[in-house]
């Protein structure tokens, strides 16, 4: 399976994040799943992809080439998919995703998990997204979607695109066991 990771690039966070993403890295390479994501050299995508790869996984990313100008690249992936902007990049990592899982990150990985979470409601993306909320960090993204559920800007039944996981372990089993979502609610897509 290939999991397409969301995360953070600075290396400048807390260490409980850090260790999250090493986790997930590690237990993903175990099970035998491929991690997708951004490429980047440093912060939880680097330690994510460093954990994957010293477990003998692979990691494949996905990075804009004005990035590799810049020598973000992490140059120790499996393989590396060099793509024009950052929309063929996001666009890239989700075809390629069988599931995907948010990590702490700023305003790029809001913007990565809000979009798919956007392509599943319009039945674009169909395979698991899950959140790993590490110590709350996204409690109150995920309260602004359910007030988006609760005053009729979602259906209900959109409250169930996203999976919200407290740990490494449960983000990659809900990974692996939610199932597909229904490409027919797309009609509810609009209210």
């Amino acid at each position: 399976m290939n999991i397409c990771i969301y995360c953070a690039s600075s290396g400048q966070v807390p260490e409980n994040y850090v260790a999250d993403a090493r986790l997930l890295g590690t237990l993903a390479a175990r099970m035998g799943h491929t991690l997708v994501n951004g490429a980047g050299r440093t912060g939880l995508m680097g330690a994510a992809s460093d954990a994957a790869l010293a477990e003998g996984g692979e990691v494949v990313g996905v990075i804009p080439r004005f990035m590799v100008e810049q020598g973000w690249h992490h140059q120790g992936l499996t393989r590396l998919e060099v793509v024009p902007d950052m929309h063929r990049r996001k666009e890239r990592m989700a075809r390629l995703a069988d599931a995907c899982i948010a990590l702490p990150g700023g305003v790029g990985t809001l913007e990565e998990l809000l979009e798919i979470i956007t392509w599943k409601q319009l039945g674009l993306y169909l395979n698991p997204i899950v959140v790993l909320n590490t110590d709350g960090y996204f409690d109150a993204l995920l309260a602004q979607l359910r007030r988006a559920v609760d005053e009729r800007f979602m259906r209900d039944v959109h409250a169930s695109i996203w999976q919200v996981a407290a740990t490494p372990a449960e983000a990659l089993r809900l990974a692996l066991t939610t199932p597909a979502w229904d490409r027919s609610i797309r009609k509810f897509a609009a209210l």
